[in-house]
């Protein structure tokens, strides 16, 4: 499934020359449609440059340009993965309290014939669908709905994938009143206690306190072009340098890419995504994920509880620096 291509394609600043050649090729074949010309020489020449040139933009993007990657509008979202990398996705909705969130998603599915828990923060498409899903912001009953799922599963002995993909919690003053902080520190002490393997992955963005709330997990996977941090490079640059103007500044400070992630021991794994991006072809990035997703459960579901929550604790301890007076 190719969606870099046509009149609804979005194409970012460092793709102009990407473009410039796809639409060469475009031309070619529209030529060779309406006159009967053989360009199969000339196409296949422009294609190879074409495959080198995305595979050396998208190999060496600056922090910045990762995430307008990650925000790209035509990446796939949650219930874009929940339908080719799962089967059989019975939705569960609500936190048996207030409302159902349409922000996060989550229910019954199988991977690969394995049952599991599956749970996720969900972008709209347009206006009308964000107005839905709160642009993927949840408010506090989104969390206590994914901690119901996630207990759930642990009921049944099930594993649990999360998939990370949010600008942040909602901070509004009813999310507010509803005590949307307390949510998601509820939700890191009860994640960090459940005894059933935990898998979490980073499919877009992954941002401050509202991704946390469904990432203490015993394996972190990134996607290639996926970004994780305690704050989008606009809001850290505002609060640093009193300007947005510094993002790239920030971006490159914040360490948010999945390769930095992996250096400092948060990510474990960064799963591949097609040359140009996980927004070119949402199929193949789906299978790359589940055999990641399938490989981390398996690895987790050899150890004893007693061992799998040693492993996590050690995880999250492992994690930053610790000074004691």
């Amino acid at each position: 499934m190719d969606l870099n291509t046509g009149a609804g394609a979005v194409h970012l600043p460092f793709e102009n020359d990407i473009v410039e050649i796809q639409t060469q090729i475009d031309k070619l074949l529209d030529l060779a449609q309406r006159k009967g010309i053989d360009v199969t020489d000339e196409v296949s020449v422009l294609r190879g440059k074409l495959s080198d040139l995305k595979r050396h933009t998208y190999a060496t993007l600056r922090p910045m340009d990762q995430v307008l990657v990650a925000r790209h509008p035509q990446r796939p979202y949650t219930l874009d993965y929940i339908d080719r990398v799962f089967t059989d996705f019975i939705e569960l909705h609500g936190d048996r309290s207030f409302r159902d969130d349409g922000a996060i998603v989550g229910g019954w599915a199988r991977l690969n014939g394995r049952s599991v828990m599956v749970i996720g923060q969900q972008k709209g498409r347009d206006m009308k669908e964000n107005l839905v899903r709160n642009f993927g912001m949840p408010h506090p009953e989104g969390y206590r709905k994914a901690l119901r799922l996630m207990r759930q599963a642990e009921k049944f002995g099930r594993p649990v994938v999360t998939l990370i993909d949010t600008i942040g919690a909602y901070p509004g003053i009813g999310s507010e009143e509803r005590g949307i902080g307390e949510a998601i520190a509820f939700n890191l002490r009860e994640m960090s206690r459940l005894r059933v393997p935990l898998v979490s992955a980073v499919i877009g963005e992954g941002m401050s306190g509202g991704a946390l709330g469904i990432g203490v997990t015993d394996r972190i996977v990134m996607l290639e072009h996926s970004i994780y941090a305690v704050i989008s490079p606009e809001g850290c640059a505002a609060i640093l340098w009193r300007s947005a103007e510094h993002r790239e500044r920030a971006a490159v400070a914040l360490k948010l890419t999945a390769k930095d992630l992996v250096e400092l021991g948060i990510c474990d794994r960064i799963v591949p995504e097609p040359e140009g991006g996980a927004h070119t072809d949402w199929d193949a990035t789906a299978v790359n994920l589940s055999a990641a997703l399938d490989e981390e459960i398996a690895a987790l579901e050899a150890l004893s509880e007693d061992a799998l929550l040693e492993g996590r604790w050690a995880k999250y301890e492992a994690i930053g620096s610790w000074l004691e007076a």
